[in-house]
């Protein structure tokens, strides 16, 4: 043992030495010497504890809380990386046997577990445990009665999820060859220890994968199977990974997990349930035997009861054709009618006979009377008393057109005289209009126009005033002037005309109605043109 641990274990005789001789200990010194011989003192040790004070994963990942019983208590830890790997994990209040080391947390001067494994102490603990993930899976509706799927009959292909070495597998393929051989597919799974549940879980969803129709056929019916054992042996099986690899399934499922007193909870997400593996071939393949049996008392039952329906339906066709008359008394009736009709027939004959030949001698008689060539001749008479009559007629139209294109062109000769005149007469009597309305004939009557600098004639004083520089337009040319703004004196204030009195309207003469636009269209020329310069 190093010397600091020797020096701690003095004596209480030593330590009554004197004060000097008593070496002096830093508390890291201390603190290290008291983890040292913590760890060499108990390396690798198991508890079995209730676990206190667990509030789950810290922040790093790794776990803290306490185990105690009923005299003490010791601190544990979980690392982050051995959390990871634990298949159970902490929870408050359930008892478990850890394993780990034992050592010394200097900060705060306390010892403490560091767990490497973890696992539920007894039965109780397992029950526990397995009650609570029941009621958390149950909640999620994985084990509702609604979602299982009815087996299959007559499955063509059996899948089985089991140990390829045990007893179970040999006892399912005796069965079902003994009741119904048909082919199976062996998914081989550890079914204990670590790594169980991930491997079973994973056989479920491969067989899920297979495509139907491909190179390997697709199970109709899955078996997931295990022999007996301790809940510890079954755990597995409990395991949530293969407990919702079992309730997503597809494929109909039978858990034959353990004997019939072994409850996993496998059992109540899968379809069926059988008590042992063997009772799981039973439920997947009915007998052979008893199959043929029953399919060769449906045949006989099915010969039977047509044997008694081609009975009963000949019976009846018997009482159907009492009920029915004979052929006599259907043909009876047709026959008399077909006589009656015969005795009428020669009668019926003769006097239509009679009537085609009466017809006959009456169109004989026409054509006596009225022979073919009397009419010829009398339609020929007509024609040649109507020879003449057409082209007469015709010679007469053509004289009256001819008069009447004679007058037409004889109008048509005088009417461009007859046009031209009237318009030279409109055109004088415009120009005299043109000649009376045009400005110019005001101003040689000694009148005069005023413009502004733009030419726009100015029309009062004050426009005027306003232009300053005039241009006013005699008769024999035009003048510039000037403005003066101050009227001259004596001049009376500028106002403006009265306007003289309405002229009232006199009644338009009746002209004809070309010769009215006409006089408009010049009037309205002539005043345009009365400010043109």
């Amino acid at each position: 043992m190093p010397e600091p641990v020797a020096s701690c274990a003095m004596s209480a005789s030593a330590l009554s030495a004197p004060i000097a001789n008593v070496p002096e200990w830093s508390v890291t010194e201390l603190a290290t010497a008291l983890k040292r011989t913590l760890e060499d003192a108990f390396g690798h040790v198991r508890l079995k504890g209730e676990i206190s004070g667990y509030r789950g994963p810290h922040g790093s990942g790794h776990a803290y809380f306490s185990l105690k019983d009923g005299g003490a208590k010791i601190d544990a830890v979980i690392w982050k990386g051995t959390m990871l790997r634990l298949r159970h994990k902490p929870k408050e209040g359930l008892e478990v046997v850890v394993t780990g080391r034992i050592t010394t947390y200097p900060g705060k001067s306390a010892y403490q577990i560091v767990v490497d494994s973890l696992e539920p102490a007894g039965a109780g603990a397992w029950m526990a445990l397995l009650e609570e993930r029941r009621r958390t899976l149950a909640a999620e509706g994985l084990f509702d009665a609604a979602r299982k799927r009815p087996v299959p009959y007559l499955p063509r292909v059996v899948g089985v999820v089991t140990s390829p070495t045990g007893a179970v597998i040999r006892d399912i393929l005796h069965r079902l060859a003994d009741r119904f051989p048909r082919p199976v597919l062996v998914w081989p799974v550890r079914v204990q220890g670590d790594g169980a549940a991930e491997e079973i879980a994973a056989a479920i969803h491969g067989f899920n994968a297979l495509a139907p129709g491909g190179a390997i056929p697709r199970p109709d019916v899955l078996i997931v199977a295990r022999g007996g054992g301790s809940i510890e042996d079954l755990w597995c099986f409990n395991e949530e990974i293969v407990v919702r690899a079992a309730a997503a399934s597809t494929i109909p499922l039978i858990s034959a997990v353990g004997h019939e007193t072994d409850v996993t909870l496998i059992d109540h997400a899968a379809d069926r349930r059988a008590p042992t593996p063997t009772g799981a071939a039973e439920m997947a393949v009915p007998v052979l035997h008893e199959l043929l049996a029953d399919l060769d008392s449906l045949g006989r039952r099915h010969a039977g009861a047509l044997l008694r329906l081609v009975e009963q339906r000949r019976g009846e066709l018997r009482g159907l054709a009492r009920a029915l008359p004979g052929p006599e008394a259907l043909l009876a009736q047709k026959r008399q009618r077909l006589d009656l009709a015969e005795a009428r027939l020669a009668p019926a004959l003769a006097g239509n006979a009679r009537d085609a030949q009466a017809r006959l001698n009456r169109a004989l008689q026409g054509l006596a009377r009225n022979p073919p060539s009397l009419r010829l001749a009398r339609a020929r008479e007509r024609l040649a008393a109507i020879d003449h009559r057409p082209r007469h007629a015709l010679e007469r139209v053509l004289a009256v057109q001819g008069e009447r294109l004679n007058g037409l062109s004889r109008r048509l000769d005088r009417a461009p005289g007859q046009g031209l005149e009237r318009l030279a007469g409109r055109l004088s009597r415009a120009t005299a209009l043109f000649a009376s309305l045009n400005y110019r004939s005001v101003l040689a009557r000694g009148y005069a126009l005023v413009l502004d600098g733009s030419g726009t004639p100015v029309g009062s004083a004050g426009a005027a005033r306003a232009a300053g520089r005039l241009t006013v337009e005699f008769a024999d040319g035009r003048v510039a002037a000037s403005v003066d703004g101050a009227p001259a004196p004596g001049t009376p204030p500028e106002t403006p005309p009265a306007m003289p009195p309405k002229p009232a309207p006199r009644r338009a003469a009746r002209r004809k109605e070309p010769a009215t636009e006409t006089k408009a269209a010049v009037t309205g020329a002539v005043q345009g043109s009365l400010f043109e310069i």
